[in-house]
C-alpha cells in the first residue's frame, strides 16, 4: 500500500527536494507550509497552508499519514519569540497530533547548533549540547521534547545535519554565489584554513529515507549527518571560485576586526549576517558520521567541494526566477545591505 509522508516546512528547500525524493520512489507527500507551495510539483501533492503553531492546522494535515519529517522551524533571523513558539511548541504540536492519530513515526530535523562553539573536533551525538542565541537553545529543548514522546511510544530519530545546500538552497550562500558569478573575490573570516564540513541536500534526503525505512529499533536515536570528505575552507570555497572562471581567489582577512565590524552592521541593520554564522566561520566545525555509517548505512555521495559547485550551477540556472527577491528563509537570497558595496573593492 502506498504510504503518506506529511512533510512540515514542505515548501522549503529542504521540503522541496524531500518532495521530489519521495514522489519518485511512489510515495503521496503532504506539505504543511505556512508558504505557499510554488514548486510545479504542486498538482502531485496535498498542500494544506498552516502553521505547526496552530493545532487545528497540524491535526488536519495529519489525516491520512503513515510518517513525518518535521522540517519546519523558525530560523536564527526570525524574532526569539518566534523562534522559541515554532521551533518548541509546534514540534510540541506535531508529536502530539501523531501519537493521537496513530502516526508510525516521526523524524526531527534538528541542528548541529545543539553543540554551541565546541572545544573539541569531531562532534559525536554524545557531547554535551550547549545553546548559543535563541535557535541553539530551541533545537536543543525541541530534541528533548522529541525524547519525551519516545518514552510515550513513538518513534522518534533525530537527524543533526550540517550546514546543507543544494538546488533551491539561497539563504546567505547566494551571496558568495552572486559574488563569484560577478567575476569577484570572497573575503573569508580569518585564515580559512579550518575544516568546515557541509552537507548536500541529497545526501541528507538519503539519510532521512533510511530512517524511514529501516527497523525502529535501529533508527529511534540521534544521528549526526554531514558530508565525508571536505578540506579547508578556503579551499573548499575556492572550488566555486575556480568554476566561476574569473580566476579570482578567497582573500583570507584577520577575524578579530571582521566580526567587530560585522557586529556593527548588524546592530544596525545594515548586514544579513547574524552573530552564528560570523563567529563560526573561522572555527573548525565538523561532526563524527560514524554511527550514521554503521548503524544506518550511511552513505554520502557529495563532497563539500561536489556540493557547493552543484548548489553554484543551480543558482545559475535558475537566477532570472529570484532576482530581486529577498527575505529571511533559506529559499530566497539574503539582502546584502552594506556588504554589497564591499564587493567593489574585490
Amino acid at each position: 500500500m502506498t504510504q503518506t509522508v506529511l512533510i512540515t516546512g514542505g515548501a522549503g528547500f529542504l521540503g522541496i527536494n524531500l518532495t521530489r525524493y519521495l514522489l519518485a520512489r511512489g510515495y503521496k507527500v503532504v506539505s504543511l507550509d505556512i508558504a505557499d507551495f510554488t514548486y510545479p510539483e504542486r498538482d502531485q501533492i496535498t498542500e494544506i497552508k498552516g502553521d505547526i503553531r496552530d493545532t487545528a492546522a497540524v491535526d488536519r494535515a495529519m489525516q491520512g499519514v503513515n510518517m513525518v519529517v518535521h522540517t519546519a522551524a523558525a530560523l536564527p533571523l526570525y524574532s526569539e519569540a518566534d523562534i522559541f513558539s515554532t521551533d518548541i511548541d509546534g514540534t510540541r504540536n506535531i508529536l502530539e497530533s501523531a501519537l493521537k492519530h496513530g502516526v508510525e513515526r516521526v523524524i526531527q530535523i534538528s541542528s548541529t547548533a545543539v553543540y554551541g562553539v565546541p572545544d573539541h573536533h569531531p562532534l559525536f551525538e554524545t557531547d554535551k549540547m550547549v545553546g548559543v542565541g535563541p535557535y541553539g537553545k530551541a533545537k536543543i529543548d525541541a530534541e528533548k521534547v522529541c525524547e519525551s514522546y519516545r518514552s510515550k511510544g513513538l518513534v522518534v530519530p533525530i537527524i543533526r545535519p550540517k550546514s546543507f545546500i543544494g538546488p533551491e538552497r539561497l539563504g546567505v550562500f547566494a551571496l558568495f554565489y552572486d559574488w563569484a558569478k560577478s567575476g569577484r573575490g570572497f573575503p573569508m573570516i580569518g585564515s580559512g584554513n579550518n575544516r568546515y564540513q557541509l552537507l548536500d541536500v541529497e545526501d541528507l534526503c538519503d539519510a532521512i529515507y533510511l530512517t524511514m525505512t529501516l527497523d525502529k529499533n535501529v533508527v529511534n536515536d540521534t544521528f549526526n549527518i554531514g558530508a565525508k570528505e571536505f578540506t579547508t575552507m578556503r579551499e573548499d570555497y575556492q572550488a566555486v571560485l575556480d568554476y566561476a572562471g574569473f580566476k579570482k581567489k578567497i582573500v583570507p582577512f584577520p577575524a578579530g576586526p571582521v566580526i567587530l565590524a560585522l557586529k556593527v552592521l548588524e546592530a544596525l541593520k545594515l548586514s544579513p549576517l547574524y552573530a552564528w554564522v560570523y563567529e563560526t566561520a573561522s572555527k573548525d566545525s565538523f561532526v563524527s558520521i560514524e554511527k550514521a555509517e554503521k548503524q544506518l548505512g550511511y552513505k554520502p555521495k557529495y563532497s563539500n567541494k561536489d556540493a557547493l559547485i552543484r548548489n553554484y550551477k543551480w543558482y545559475l540556472d535558475n537566477l532570472h526566477q529570484f532576482e530581486g527577491q529577498s527575505g529571511v528563509s533559506h529559499r530566497v537570497p539574503w539582502n546584502q545591505g552594506a556588504l554589497k558595496l564591499a564587493k567593489l573593492f574585490f
